[in-house]
Parts: C-alpha cells; sequence; structure tokens
C-alpha cells in the first residue's frame, strides 16, 4: 500500500516508460539468442510492515520507497495480460493473473481494495481501478473515452492522459508487437519468453523494516539528500509519519488540512527573479520566515522545517503543525490574491505592483499577530510607506531581503506593534535601508524625473491610483468611483513630443532635433542661450509628478500630442477622475502649472504615505 501521504505517481514515457521497455526487449531479445541472461536490476524498495487486526484481512506493507517501480511494474505485468489476450495465450496469463491480484476474497476484510496486489495513493486510485478492471485493451477506449480520436486513437496533443492508461497502453502495444514478430508459429514461444523475462530478469531488493526500525529517518535517508522530490514532498511526509508515530488520526488530518494543499493554485510554478518554484515552496519559506524570526535557507526548505519543529523543549506535533500552516496560508493566499476588505488584502494589492516578495514573512507576522485590524493596516501603511517614499526618491530595492528579514527579526523581538514598527523603521541610516524623510520625499515628488524615469509603468499607475483616492477623500467627494484605475493609461499632459503645438513660455516654438544638440553643448560646457534654457527646463519637468496623470488608452491616443485646449474638451468629456477636475479650470498649461500641481501631489503623497510623523492618516481604500 503506497500511504496516502506520499505523492502521485509521476513517471512518464519520456523520462522512464521507453527506456525500461528498451531493457525488456533486450532481455527479451536475449533468451530468445539462448545468451546468458544477467538480472536488470530496479533498485529497491523499503517495505514497514503493518500490524492486521485479527485473523480475515491480507498482509499489508506500506510503501516507504520505491511506489513509483512498484506501480510501474504493476503497469507492465497489466500490459503483458492484455497483449496476451490479444494472441490468445491463455495458458500464460493465468500464471501472470495471480501476479496482479489477491485470489480468494474470503480472507479478506475489503475485497474492492485487498483484491489488489499495490494500492496506490487516493490521488492515484480512481485511475487505477478503471485501468485495472478493463479485460481487453479496447475496453480502454469505453473507460477512457476522452483520451481517444474518432480513429479510436490515443490523442497525441490536447490532453493529458490519466497515467495507468498511458503507460499500459504504451507498454501493451510493444509487447503485443515484439510477440507478433515472428509470425503466428512463433507467438507460443514468443509470449513465454517475454512473461520470463518479466517476471525472472527483472529484479527489485525488497527491505522489510523490523519493528524497531524508524521508516521516517529511513525515508529522509532515501530521499531528503537528492533532488527526486520537491522540498514539501518531504515535509507532507515527515508530518504524517509523525502523526501516525503519535497515534492521531492521520487521514482525518490529511483531509482538514493538507487537502487543501493538493490544488493546482499551489502546485503551479512560480518565478520570482532567476528562481523557479511551486508556490507552496514560496509559502512554506515565507512562513518558517514569519514564524522563526530569523533567515531560512530556501535550497534547504526540508532540513529548515524540521529545524523548525525541533526547535524547542518539545517538538511540536503534527496537528499543532497543521492547522498553523493551514492559517498562514489562507493569510498567505489573501496577501498574494488581494481580494477582500481586510488588512492583509488590502496590503497585498496595494504593494504587488513594487514586486517586493521579500517582505512577505514580514507581513505574514502582522497579519497572524493579535493586534486590531485598524493597527494592522497602519503598519501595513507604514511598510507602504517606505517602500513608495525610496521608490519615488530613487533608492535601491537590492537589500531589501536583509531589510526586511532585520525588520521581521527586530519586531518579533520588541513586540509586534505600531510604535515599535515606526521605531525601527526610523532607526538605519545607511542608503540601502534608510527610510526617506518628508523634505526629501517631496523634493522627489515635484522635481524628479518619475515616468519616464524612477518609475515603472505599473509602479507609476499605482501611484496615480491612489493619489486618485486621497484626493477624493480630501474633497469629501459625493460621487462615487466605481472602477479599478489599473487599466488606465498613464498620459503626459504637457506631451513628451510637444515641439509642434506647444510653445515655450517666451511664445517661441522648438524643434524636435534641440533637445539633442543642447545636451551635446552642455557636455562641451557651452553656455546655452535663453531659448536653449527654456527648453532644458521643460524637458526636465515633462516626466515628473505635476505632469502626468490617467487616462483612459483611447482618449489618450486621440489627445497624443495634441494642443492644451483639444487635451481639455477631450478630458471634460471622458473624465470623472479628481486627478484631472483642477486642469477644466485652466486656460492653458505650462512649466507654472505644473510646478503648482506638484506641490498639491506631493501634499496628497505625504497623507497617503506619511512618513516620521507619529501622527497616522489612514490610508486610502484601493
Amino acid at each position: 500500500m503506497v500511504p496516502f501521504y506520499q505523492r502521485a505517481y509521476v513517471w512518464t514515457l519520456s523520462n522512464q516508460w521507453d527506456q525500461l521497455w528498451e531493457d525488456i526487449c533486450a532481455k527479451a531479445d536475449a533468451r530468445l539468442a539462448g545468451n546468458k541472461i544477467t538480472p536488470h536490476f530496479l533498485g529497491a524498495v523499503v517495505l514497514d510492515p503493518q500490524p492486521r487486526a485479527g485473523l480475515i484481512g491480507v498482509d499489508t506493507l506500506h510503501i516507504i520507497d520505491g511506489q513509483q517501480r512498484l506501480t510501474t511494474l504493476q503497469f507492465i505485468l497489466k500490459s503483458i495480460l492484455l497483449a496476451l489476450g490479444e494472441v490468445d495465450a491463455k495458458a500464460i496469463s493465468e500464471i501472470i493473473s495471480g501476479t496482479l491480484a489477491n485470489s480468494n476474497p474470503d480472507t479478506m476484510r475489503d475485497p474492492e481494495i485487498e483484491k489488489f496486489k499495490v494500492w496506490p495513493t487516493f490521488r492515484d486510485r480512481k485511475n487505477h481501478i478503471k485501468a485495472f478492471n478493463a479485460n481487453r485493451r479496447d475496453d480502454f477506449k469505453s473507460i477512457f473515452p476522452n483520451s481517444f480520436t474518432q480513429n479510436e486513437t490515443l490523442r497525441k496533443i490536447g490532453i493529458r492522459h490519466p497515467a495507468p492508461l498511458e503507460a499500459i497502453w504504451f507498454f501493451s502495444d510493444k509487447f503485443k508487437k515484439w510477440i507478433c514478430e515472428g509470425g503466428e508459429s512463433e507467438i507460443g514461444l514468443r509470449s513465454e519468453t517475454l512473461a520470463s523475462s518479466v517476471l525472472q530478469d527483472l529484479k527489485v531488493v525488497s527491505i522489510v523494516l523490523d519493528e524497531d526500525d524508524d521508516a521516517q529517518v529511513i525515508f529522509e535517508t532515501l530521499n531528503g539528500r537528492g533532488a527526486q522530490l520537491h522540498a514539501t514532498d518531504l515535509i507532507r511526509n515527515f508530518i504524517f509519519m509523525r502523526a501516525d508515530r503519535e497515534g492521531s488520526d492521520s487521514e482525518t488530518l490529511y483531509n482538514e488540512f493538507w487537502s487543501n494543499f493538493e490544488t493546482t493554485y499551489w502546485n503551479s510554478m512560480q518565478r520570482r527573479g532567476r528562481m523557479k518554484k511551486l508556490k507552496i515552496e514560496w509559502f512554506i519559506h515565507a512562513y518558517l520566515q514569519a514564524v522563526m524570526g530569523e533567515e531560512v535557507d530556501l535550497g534547504r526548505l526540508y532540513f529548515e522545517y524540521r529545524r523548525y519543529v525541533f526547535n524547542g523543549n518539545e517538538p511540536k506535533k503534527a496537528e499543532p503543525q497543521l492547522s498553523s500552516l493551514s492559517d498562514y496560508s489562507n493569510i498567505y493566499q489573501q496577501l498574494l490574491n488581494g481580494e477582500g476588505i481586510n488588512p492583509i488584502a488590502k496590503f497585498g494589492r496595494r504593494i504587488e505592483p513594487y514586486e517586493v516578495t521579500t517582505i512577505h514573512p514580514l507581513a505574514l507576522l502582522i497579519a497572524a499577530f493579535g493586534v486590531s485590524d485598524d493597527e494592522k493596516e497602519r503598519m501595513f501603511n507604514l511598510l507602504l510607506s517606505f517602500i513608495v517614499r525610496r521608490a519615488i526618491c530613487g533608492l535601491t530595492q537590492k537589500n531589501y531581503n536583509n531589510v526586511f528579514l532585520s525588520i521581521l527579526r527586530n519586531l518579533s523581538k520588541e513586540g509586534v506593534g505600531e510604535s515599535n514598527l515606526r521605531k525601527i523603521l526610523l532607526s538605519p541610516k545607511s542608503e540601502g535601508a534608510r527610510w526617506p524623510r518628508d523634505e526629501e520625499f517631496i523634493n522627489s515628488c515635484t522635481s524628479s524625473n518619475l515616468y519616464p524615469g524612477k518609475l515603472d509603468a505599473k509602479k507609476m499607475r499605482a501611484i496615480l491610483a491612489e493619489l486618485e483616492y486621497q484626493i477624493r477623500e480630501d474633497a469629501r467627494a459625493e460621487d462615487f468611483l466605481n472602477t479599478d484605475l489599473g487599466h488606465l493609461d498613464i498620459d503626459h499632459i504637457l506631451p513628451k513630443s510637444w515641439y509642434k503645438h506647444w510653445s515655450l513660455p517666451s511664445g517661441e516654438m522648438a524643434k524636435n532635433s534641440e533637445p539633442a544638440a543642447i545636451n551635446l553643448k552642455k557636455m562641451i560646457g557651452e553656455e546655452l542661450t535663453n531659448h536653449e534654457q527654456e527648453i532644458v527646463k521643460r524637458e526636465e519637468l515633462i516626466k515628473t509628478l505635476g505632469n502626468l496623470t490617467l487616462l483612459n488608452l483611447s482618449v489618450n491616443r486621440e489627445a497624443q500630442n495634441k494642443g492644451f485646449p483639444e487635451k481639455k474638451q477631450l478630458l471634460l468629456q471622458n473624465t470623472n477622475l479628481r486627478l484631472n477636475v483642477s486642469l477644466l479650470g485652466l486656460d492653458d498649461w505650462d512649466e507654472g502649472g505644473i510646478i503648482n500641481r506638484s506641490k498639491k501631489l506631493a501634499k496628497a503623497a505625504i497623507k497617503v504615505w506619511p512618513g516620521e510623523k507619529a501622527e497616522q492618516i489612514a490610508p486610502a481604500d484601493s
């Protein structure tokens, strides 16, 4: 029996079956030729005998290691049986049948299960039962109709076949062709030869554990040092082996807690930088750092999890482990998905554009701690302020892993709370960890080249959206903005290509070739004319916050490089954003307008992303 908590069957045609067929074929060919036969060694399997309750029932052994090989051997035996049936080799079929099923149902406690020589994990059982109940090869076409074409051939593209079907179909086809290669006169000989090759030439070493042997230690020794299993496979088996040892109802615990992780959501691959891991591995990595308050080696995740379990006076029991993982996984999902109105979901939505996944452990710590939602929200706003301020000020994200780990460690020691978090954020002075003060932040809001420049489109759009929410709140707007602003386009009110329709403050027009010529003059130290200085100033202001807004993409395309009167008319007809309201009352848009708007938006930004002051402004709902 494959313990329910082990992983599903994963061997495939390209990686294992094709080579195994070549090995079987070689042994069969050698037997036909009368050559000396050397066994083909498939490795060792480790079996753990299970106690039997009473006289009734078959002897059961848990497969600690070797489920892929033993299951595959069952597929091979079933395939031979089906191939022999097609060539009418009944005598040999009887021999093969005895290797596939236990024969006496009267001695079984549960014949529907115990008739199988190998009982797979629950993920594989449904298709396993279907395949092994088939009496003929053609039965598969009705048992698995979605896997076959109208011409009754196995679909090659567009569908992932159940493993029992694909394996048995592959091997039975190969076996039948090999048996029939010598013509009708050799069918009997070749059938017996092939059966002998499988039954006698394929060897496994069976290691049966004694009562005093520790199955968990054996499993870890066999699997913990290699890359055959994912770290989370090892973690899962570790937890449930301990649950069995503790006398817990493992299957109930599995269904209640761990089965939630057996989904596409958790087992999909997720890339972060150069690393690609299962989402569940990213989660457990973040979880361990949150609950341990220290760095965790992602490359040694299983051993780090063991360290967590045994860290303390007593090892953590299986049920509390599973309960904690389940609780934190719900929080983690809300953080990643950003769906809902609780503090962690809001934070997830707001933080997502900045791609700062190294903050996840810290976010989990805060979200799981027993402080009020209001305080959690204020704490998340402080963290967001730290990130956004640094982004607008052009400060690096390179050291964020260490920065947030340090905050996590200190917060775990000092106590999770708003005042402690503020104190921790204010303490670093290094360039990689400091929290920009108001003066620096305001200056960057009003004069820095933000877009394109310090920020990409995703971050800039998020910043403008949050400013919109804050402006509406300040204006006590009665109209409800029932839209997600993430789909809107970033517009430069005074366009980047302004030369055709926008005159300089002096009234003069400029050519699009002049900025490049001016840059060259600046490089060689030549003095600029007043006309050229006006161009320089305009080029510097175009990418600042005061000249940026959000528009529907089609409206932005229509506006393009048009003059301000045309653009204002389009705004009047197509926008209801407070970001744009102040523009509607203007007759012109120039450098002075950009500077004034930058100052107003900087004031709103201080409210959205507050800094070193103790007073907190409630974050805008986004």
